[in-house]
């Protein structure tokens, strides 16, 4: 019995849709740009969560001293920068 409910919750768990992100709009990805820039960086490719949180995602930005992601919220603040 109890194999048989792991593999119900396994199979539940596979069966989850996943969210997938959005594009940002032209007028987000120009502040997303904005910010980028005033930290000394650019490029890089940006990703709206869907989940309702407003997060960005900036993917690959390149920096003076490196290439790194960033997650802004949804004031366009930058909330965390990781080292890609």
């Amino acid at each position: 019995m109890k194999k048989l409910m792991i593999a119900l919750s396994a199979l539940a768990l596979m069966a989850t849709p996943a969210f997938a992100d959005d594009d940002p709009s032209e007028a987000e990805v120009t502040k997303i740009k904005e910010v980028l820039s005033a930290w000394g960086c650019e490029g890089g490719s940006f990703e709206k969560e869907t989940e309702g949180s407003g997060i960005f995602e900036a993917e690959d930005v390149k920096c003076k001293d490196g290439q790194y992601d960033f997650r802004l919220g949804k004031d366009f603040k930058v909330i965390v920068i990781t080292a890609d």
